[in-house]
């Protein structure tokens, strides 16, 4: 099976359900496979051929949406570019893809203005509503009169989707996600999260990251889309109003963003009934304070990487409630129990298995893996070992099979001959009422190989000191673990998911 076969599915057991909610109206599951069979005959006449990948820089709309599944539809692999990134890094990204068409959002088309990305403003495009006007030609002009292209004949291990490494641990790779990894991992996030035929997913998570692949069991489900362009709370809450939405991802920071609007409780967003959080953690005060703020709604994490298409653990509703009703917060800390299919180790540096309880390397193996980096066959082949995937991720497996993150092997910090894993003492610090965020890296010292850095946001109106944190922290951890330097500053780096960039921190305090 591969992903046109799941798109004529949702015609022809779903065909005049809403597949999208939109500002610009709403589009049946018939209509939307239409304009998506018109728009891979208008990438057709341009020049792009089956096998071949196109870049899309856009924000979150139905019409990205539409790109990448006219992709799917014509064999050819779309290539989302996070907007963020410098000219150069895009340029990178669309020599290594060898993407010779770039589709962008209006909002982007100033982008190619700069010399190292003139090689591709002959074949650039925008996509936006027909007659608008961006110095580009605009692939919706064409659409009108396209004649629907039929579906490409290929096979499940074909390529399907091409996405860069967020770059958190170095120049950004492409991971090459085939029609059975995506499909895979949206039948194990359905069966995880119980996604239902009337569900409505928003895409919140930017669609250049592999967050966006969780509204995949929706499709499978005949459900439906919506897209947020930008996030900001006040523009999700009004989404969740006005489009009605009943699942989601947000990772921590954002969910945090929202809780705190000032007109929260003001919105009806009684359309939600599962909130997934990503991408780290929440703390437990957090999460309470989510079940408070939205009654009824089921709360999930999980756990994975852009090579597991996404997603590896989930830690369900039910332990979430177990760990608050009954005082086991401690597993909220986890990041749950695979999902269906997928099979971990926690190995030593030998890759010997080890006991529950136990620190090692995460390793995975299943059928949402991804098939391999492109252009790196060394790299493929240093993580890809005999079918397993080995994550970088530091964890540990307890007796009931939760698993634990302790770190990423590059996170963790070795101090005067001992492994310290710099979640372990940010937890700690999370739990002073003075801190926002941290975040521990580990910086060379002479004397002791690494020390600890702590770098701090505070929490608005509170103002945290170094030798009050070292005392906190005395009471909780290990002298050793403890961060001598600190470092406080009015905002973290990070990704487009909230994510922490430490690899910047260790540039910015290294």
């Amino acid at each position: 099976m591969i992903l046109p076969d799941i798109l004529r599915a949702a015609v022809q057991h779903y065909g005049a359900r809403v597949a999208i909610r939109d500002a610009e109206g709403d589009l049946t599951w018939s209509a939307l496979a239409d304009r998506v069979a018109r728009t891979a005959t208008c990438l057709a006449d341009v020049g792009l051929k089956p096998g071949g990948r196109f870049a899309v820089i856009s924000l979150n709309t139905f019409r990205a949406g539409a790109l990448f599944w006219a992709g799917y539809w014509m064999g050819s692999q779309p290539v989302p570019i996070n907007w963020r990134l410098a000219p150069r890094e895009i340029a990178h990204i669309l020599k290594d893809a060898g993407c010779h068409l770039v589709i962008v959002d209006p909002e982007f088309a100033g982008l190619l203005a700069d010399e190292c990305l003139a090689p591709w403003r002959g074949g650039a495009l925008i996509h936006a509503p027909p007659g608008t006007e961006a110095g580009l030609p605009n692939l919706e002009d064409g659409l009108v009169t396209a004649r629907g292209l039929a579906p490409h004949e290929g096979c499940e291990d074909d390529d399907a989707i091409l996405l860069y490494t967020g770059g958190t641990t170095g120049r950004a790779k492409g991971v090459r996600l085939t029609h059975r990894n995506v499909i895979a991992n949206g039948q194990q996030n359905g069966f995880a999260l119980g996604i239902r035929f009337d569900d409505v997913w928003l895409h919140a998570a930017p669609m250049f990251h592999s967050a966006d692949l969780l509204a995949t069991p929706c499709t499978l489900m005949g459900g439906g889309h919506v897209y947020l362009p930008q996030f900001s709370p006040a523009a999700l809450l009004d989404c969740l109003q006005e489009r009605r939405p009943s699942a989601t991802v947000l990772p921590p920071t954002m969910l945090r963003m929202v809780m705190d609007a000032p007109d929260f409780e003001g919105y009806d967003i009684s359309s939600l009934r599962l909130l997934y959080y990503g991408s780290s953690p929440m703390a437990a005060s957090w999460i309470s304070e989510a079940m408070e703020r939205f009654p009824g709604v089921e709360i999930f994490q999980g756990y994975g990487l852009t090579e597991t298409t996404p997603i590896l653990t989930v830690l369900d509703h039910q332990t979430h409630l177990r760990a608050i009703e009954e005082g086991e917060t401690h597993l909220l800390g986890s990041a749950g129990k695979p999902v269906a299919q997928v099979w971990l180790r926690i190995v030593d540096a030998d890759g010997e298995d080890v006991p529950a309880g136990e620190a090692g390397e995460v390793l995975a193996r299943g059928p949402n893996v991804m098939k391999g980096y492109l252009n790196q066959p060394e790299e493929t082949a240093r993580v890809l070992v005999d079918g397993w995937l080995h994550t970088g991720d530091i964890g540990r497996m307890d007796e009931e099979g939760y698993l634990y993150l302790l770190d990423r092997t590059k996170d963790m910090i070795v101090s005067g001959g001992e492994n310290i894993y710099s979640t372990e003492v940010e937890a700690v610090l999370y739990r002073h009422p003075g801190v926002g965020e941290a975040a521990v890296i580990g910086v060379p010292d002479a004397k002791m190989g690494e020390s600890l850095l702590a770098v701090i946001v505070a929490k608005p109106g509170a103002a945290p000191d170094a030798d009050g944190l070292i005392e906190f922290c005395r009471e909780l951890i290990g002298g050793y673990k403890i961060p001598r330097r600190f470092v406080f500053a009015e905002a973290m780096p990070k990704n487009a998911m909230g994510k922490i960039l430490k690899s910047e921190l260790r540039r910015m305090h290294g």
